[in-house]
């Protein structure tokens, strides 16, 4: 009798496969903010988080606190601006509208109002092309240019923890705990190495290669391992 695919089990939401959410400071999002807005906020502290790969900075202001993605250079105590200014600071958060072409930022909302959703991973950065009416122009780190609505928020600067990729885990075990902080799968197992029962490509003195790859047309999410509906295999007859 076969059993679900890991894939399936860490889909189905059991708590096994639940990442550790209790853990995590914050959830390090904007707050909306209102057309013309501007606040000026101080940062309280500089916080590690396990659920981020960056270290998280605290703002207060009067009557407010924000989480936020740090970039490099801040530190505890650093006088920050929120919202539509055209003071080009590192750590200032305002418009894409209201920033220069060629300024390095990070931390982007793909939509007014989201909090940030892309250029949060640790040491990456972005970086502002072109302006046209109503739409900016950045560069993403993957070299890709992707435009945006103007009133998008951004943080300008480079993530802080730039050189975190760079340091070997040197033993299997480093690593496990690294993964294990957020819940991630480790090692991962060549399928080919798998029982029959626990992958289509399993099976056969464990490493038999030759298995055709190709999914069934109605093979259910996490079976679709190899070729998926391919428009052609094998050597192309004359």
């Amino acid at each position: 009798m076969g059993k679900n695919l890991i894939q399936q089990k860490r889909g189905k939401g059991s708590s096994v496969y639940r990442a550790p959410s209790f853990r995590y400071y914050a959830d390090a999002r904007y707050k909306p903010i209102k057309q013309g807005e501007l606040m000026t906020m101080q940062i309280k502290d500089l916080i590690h988080s396990s659920g981020h790969s960056a270290p998280l900075a605290e703002l207060i202001s009067d009557n407010d606190k924000w989480v936020v993605i740090a970039v490099e250079g801040l530190k505890v105590g650093d006088t920050l601006t929120v919202g539509y200014s055209d003071e080009v600071k590192n750590g200032n958060i305002l418009p894409l509208k209201n920033i220069p072409e060629g300024t390095i930022i990070s931390n982007i909302e793909l939509k007014p109002g989201d909090g940030g959703k892309l250029v949060r991973a640790s040491g990456t950065f972005a970086r502002v092309v072109m302006k046209s009416g109503d739409y900016v122009t950045v560069q993403l780190p993957s070299k890709k240019k992707k435009v945006f609505n103007g009133n998008c928020l951004a943080t300008i600067g480079t993530v802080a923890g730039f050189g975190r990729t760079q340091k070997p885990f040197l033993k299997a075990g480093r690593k496990y705990y690294h993964m294990k902080a957020k819940n991630k799968l480790y090692p991962r197992v060549h399928a080919t190495s798998m029982n029959a029962v626990d992958h289509p490509f399993g099976g056969s003195s464990s490493a038999h290669k030759g298995r055709p790859t190709i999914a069934p047309r109605n093979a259910p999410p996490g079976k679709k391992a190899g070729k998926i509906r391919p428009r052609r295999t094998g050597r192309r007859k004359r």
